[in-house]
């Protein structure tokens, strides 16, 4: 394979385009998890709905550059999926009750959470700079949750859940790379999660509206547009240069809740998401460190 020219400037515009199409699916979901389109629809009808479109989007681009499939590794495959599954099902359920801001801080722990589990699962080695950006950004989700009787948003633990699935997601997605070519991971991830989805979706499917029809292949659309950016700017720029971009998520997040809801992020919620994002970047500095010691 002939290796990708580097780009940094293309790889930030990528980034930023990714991190745009990844907050709107999250825009998309709370109006489909409450009555802004219509009667709401149940959080695994809206995961039903992102597997479905984002499958099709996928299939017609295999049918286009027919790439050449390895045989999987089915065991990973499953698990991976199974994981994702119910991390982005718990997203969607979450951001119908919180600020879809808070959310997705919420979201950037599921690095955190991963380097906590490679610890066990993939026996990595974890320094004392690593836990400093844990113990950082688990302080800021900690505001988030807002842990005092007056304030305290019991939906925001859905998306706390969300961060620690999605997490497990990321160590099998780890055991995947390098063993099979990106469009078939993807391929296969979005025909298991659309199996996965199908059969819970029957227990509470209800018909959508045309504008929900349209939300849900909008989420499905825009999630493999997304994928598609964040593997071809990765592609075109060091991980440590890309990392500290895909935070453009929150602003966006941020923007589409007040241009849409008119929802305002509070004094709390700057503070929990500004923590999270220090936790995340001391993190991507310490890893840049890292690499450029082995690489002297």
């Amino acid at each position: 394979m002939t290796p990708v020219r580097q780009n940094p400037a293309l790889a930030a515009l990528l980034i930023v385009a990714a991190s745009a199409f990844i907050a709107s699916t999250t825009l998309l979901a709370k109006a489909l998890g409450t009555d802004t389109l219509g009667p709401a629809l149940h959080p695994m009808q809206i995961s039903h709905g992102r597997f479905l479109f984002a499958f099709l989007v996928i299939v017609s681009v295999v049918g286009v550059l027919r790439p050449k499939l390895r045989r999987p590794h089915w065991g990973l495959h499953i698990g991976r999926t199974s994981f994702g599954w119910v991390g982005i099902t718990l997203m969607f359920a979450s951001v119908a009750f919180i600020p879809i801001a808070d959310a997705t801080a919420i979201s950037f722990l599921n690095p955190v959470f991963a380097m906590v589990l490679a610890v066990p699962l993939l026996k990595e080695g974890v320094g004392p700079w690593r836990w400093l950006a844990a113990a950082v950004a688990l302080t800021g989700a900690l505001i988030l949750l807002r842990p005092t009787p007056a304030s305290f948003q019991p939906a925001a633990l859905l998306a706390l859940s969300a961060a620690v699935v999605i997490g497990m997601e990321l160590i099998f997605i780890k055991k995947l790379s390098g063993r099979e070519i990106p469009i078939q991971i993807l391929l296969i991830n979005n025909a298991m999660g659309l199996t996965i989805a199908s059969v819970a979706v029957s227990f509470v499917f209800q018909m959508p509206t045309a504008a929900q029809w349209a939300a849900l292949a909008g989420i499905g659309v825009l999630m493999a547009c997304a994928q598609a950016c964040f593997v071809n700017g990765m592609a075109r720029a060091d991980a440590s240069f890309v990392a500290p971009i895909s935070y453009a998520t929150l602003i966006f997040a941020a923007f589409y809740d007040f241009a849409v809801f008119g929802v305002i992020p509070d004094a709390i919620s700057q503070i929990g998401s500004a923590i999270i994002l220090t936790g995340g970047l001391i993190l991507v500095w310490r890893e840049t460190r890292q690499r450029q010691a082995l690489s002297r």
